[in-house]
């Protein structure tokens, strides 16, 4: 079968044992199949794959129409953040552990990954946070610091320190003061990351909303809450030490008392292609376990 796609990106989890072999035969078959193959630039210098030629996300953005990530759920995560903003879909090849969003398996990936390059596939679309750290200064307010996420938001107490007291606002209007050890603010795609272990619920990816989740708050009624996607966030920094903040637990910014972190939904959002048959609730049921102790 013809493929639909005309250049190939191949984003490896390159520390992993047993990669490279698996790339070559990777973009061999793609090759085989009808499609240019370039290497993202990492992969290709730390596995010291040289017949490909190495983009970095800027180029891949502008000239690749699909990229195929070997890896599990970080590998996706990075790699999804820096593409969503040129549109490009994303193909899951899962070489991790639990694989939310890198879901052909292993086993039998030719078969799959063939379809998938014909035009044979699910097509899902997943809403993405950015956000922006705000320091005052003698000159006026400054950002230090900004990113995307498709996850979620972390702001968090330092190593070592006590809990951090957070005052959050939501579309202008004031919501509480907590004290934490810190807040996760998360997509649908998150809810089944951090803000799962922290006790939040599970989002539907379809839902139009985000997670706003306590972690080990001091006042027990201080719950997880499902938010609006609409409006715009913020969180300020008003006591507690050695604070930090990340996106997608990546681009760590150390925080000072008085610091506003502002996230708003992204007008990028991230494109999957899913196995034809694909379904999110055998995702669940499958990743979770659900169907543990059924004949």
């Amino acid at each position: 079968m013809p493929s639909r796609f005309r250049h190939a990106a191949l984003v490896g989890k390159y520390h992993a044992r047993g990669i490279r072999p698996l790339l070559d035969d990777i973009a061999h078959f793609l090759m085989r199949a009808g499609l240019e193959v370039s290497l993202e630039l990492d992969t290709a210098r730390n596995t010291g794959m040289t017949d490909y030629p190495a983009l970095d996300p800027r180029q891949m953005g502008e000239q690749c129409d699909l990229a195929v990530v070997v890896g599990g759920d970080g590998t996706m995560l990075h790699i999804a953040r820096e593409l969503a903003r040129y549109n490009v879909p994303l193909v899951g090849i899962n070489h991790g552990r639990l694989g939310f969003v890198t879901d052909i398996p292993m086993e039998g990936w030719q078969k799959t990954l063939a379809a998938m390059v014909a035009g044979d596939y699910e097509e899902e679309s997943r809403a993405m946070l950015e956000g922006s750290v705000i320091r005052h200064s003698p000159n006026g307010d400054e950002v230090i610091d900004e990113g995307f996420a498709l996850n979620e938001v972390v702001v968090s107490r330092g190593a070592t320190a006590g809990m951090v007291e957070l005052k959050v606002n939501i579309g202008g209007q004031f919501v509480a003061n907590f004290r934490a050890d810190g807040l996760i603010l998360a997509s649908p795609t998150g809810s089944t990351a951090y803000a799962l272990s922290a006790g939040g619920p599970i989002l539907h990816p379809g839902i139009g909303g985000w997670l706003l989740v306590p972690i080990a708050p001091h006042t027990l009624s201080n719950r997880p809450i499902v938010l609006p996607d609409s409006g715009e966030v913020c969180i300020e920094i008003v006591a507690g030490r050695d604070a930090s903040m990340n996106f997608d637990m990546q681009s760590l910014a150390s925080l000072l008392h008085g610091d506003r972190i502002l996230v708003r939904r992204s007008p990028h959002r991230a494109r999957f292609l899913h196995p034809r048959g694909w379904s999110y609730y055998a995702t669940l049921r499958r990743k979770l376990r659900w169907n543990e102790g059924l004949s």
